[in-house]
């Protein structure tokens, strides 16, 4: 569904829309440098909102970095970087503008006034880019959600053709006022109904995670920061045909698929949703939701793409994201989440290999997920992480009960065995969870 240029990306017969790419550039303290552990340059940053827009389909003819020296209440912008903008939207035939920071209402309309054509920030681009590419019912829900919320802040600019200021008796509104209100409380009663359903899809998705925890396989999660290769990856370690394009946010619903590690032992990989910095907070609540397959993973795999020259600031955005979902009465993280972190710096193709990876974290493991470099050692690190939660136990199984032999085959991991008469004696490596269901299936 696409919410917010439905209208201008069909309105030339189907051109794709002319459009640019405006970074308000504010260069960060050095206390907020050395809290965040690295920080963006601005052309990093225009590239990553060239992207983000080029994603749905617009045709960037213009892209450009303004200095911030104060954020002007009116426009964001000076005045000067306003009119050499607009002089230079005007030449390109500019018809949307997106403004890579978060715009008041305000701002947002002095902007359309001056430049004579559609703007939107951040926040809109990104509820654009998720509402198209959200396929479960719950994302679709979050997302129409987000966008309700987001607009209803925004209902003035809708009227702008009908008076609001006069009225039959002095203090009231004009019809400008009128259909404002019309339309802020049909978003409200749509909001409502919205977050009804949202709680019985919650409820549902309750009983679904009960199930998988009946599962007897551990579960693998892949985060990482959008475009880092992710869906390539899992693609390369289970053989799946998941889509996966040079592309921000290619993913948003997650996608689980079997793998076998080196040991024999079955997992589950879970692909899910890229992070990035300054998520809108319309969209925090469905960000959530989409990552609770990481809460309930055994081994949660920080995918990296450390050639990007952002990467250490990348690497922040996704650890605090982490740390908020672990924060509060209502975290979805335990607080030893990190212990269970592998971080996997892929994309080591573009550095000559995975020899010329400098590993920057222990046990981080440099990989390539394009030529297959490293997915060796990379399946091995994860066996070596599920075996080190495992108990080795000794069992003896009769010889005539082989559906109990097999599940230990298939569940756990056999070190010796040894054939008597009086039964099959078994070292076996199992996860807690799994020793329990196998006592009770004696």
């Amino acid at each position: 569904m696409r919410w917010l240029l439905a209208a201008t990306t069909e309105a030339d017969g189907g051109q794709p829309t002319r459009a640019a790419v405006i970074l308000p550039f504010e260069k960060p303290s050095r206390v907020a440098i050395g809290d965040a552990g690295g920080h963006r340059a601005a052309e990093a940053r225009l590239a990553e909102a060239v992207g983000l827009a080029a994603s749905i389909g617009v045709a960037i003819v213009h892209s450009a970095i303004h200095p911030l020296r104060e954020r002007r209440p009116s426009t964001l912008l000076g005045e000067g970087q306003v009119a050499m903008a607009g002089e230079a939207l005007k030449a390109q035939d500019v018809e949307l503008v997106v403004v890579d920071a978060a715009l008041t209402p305000v701002q947002q309309r002095n902007l359309e006034r001056a430049w004579g054509c559609k703007v939107i920030d951040r926040t809109g681009l990104i509820l654009e880019i998720f509402g198209e590419r959200a396929r479960t019912k719950e994302g679709a829900l979050q997302v129409e959600l987000a966008h309700l919320e987001y607009q209803r802040t925004r209902l003035v600019r809708s009227w702008t053709h009908l008076e609001r200021q006069r009225g039959g008796f002095g203090f009231l509104g004009g019809p400008g006022e009128s259909q404002i209100e019309i339309d802020r409380r049909l978003i409200g009663d749509r909001i409502v109904k919205l977050k009804r359903e949202l709680d019985q899809v919650r409820r549902t998705r309750g009983l679904h995670r009960k199930a998988r925890e009946r599962v007897p396989y551990p579960v693998v999660a892949l985060v990482g920061y959008t475009n880092a290769g992710k869906s390539t990856l899992f693609n390369a370690l289970t053989g799946a045909g998941v889509y996966a394009q040079d592309q921000l946010f290619a993913t948003l619903d997650p996608t689980m698929r079997a793998i076998r590690l080196p040991s024999g032992r079955t997992a589950i990989l879970s692909d899910t949703v890229g992070f990035i910095s300054d998520l809108p907070t319309q969209l925090v609540e469905a960000f959530r939701a989409t990552l609770e397959e990481v809460a309930a993973a055994d081994i949660i795999l920080h995918v990296r793409d450390i050639a990007h020259p952002d990467s250490a600031a990348q690497r922040a955005d996704v650890l605090g994201v982490m740390e908020e979902m672990a924060e509060g009465p209502n975290a979805s993280l335990d607080a030893d989440w990190q212990s269970r972190v592998l971080e996997v710096l892929n994309k080591a193709d573009l550095l000559g290999g995975i020899d010329s990876v400098a590993r920057r974290a222990p046990g981080a493991v440099p990989v390539s997920a394009l030529t297959g470099e490293g997915l060796e050692e990379l399946r091995r690190a994860i066996d070596a992480r599920l075996a080190a939660g495992l108990e080795t136990v000794e069992v003896t199984v009769p010889p005539a009960d082989g559906a109990r032999l097999a599940w230990l085959y298939a569940h756990g991991e056999v070190l010796t065995r040894q054939d008597a008469e009086d039964g099959i004696h078994l070292t076996v490596r199992l996860s807690p969870a799994n020793r329990a269901r196998f006592e009770e299936r004696a």
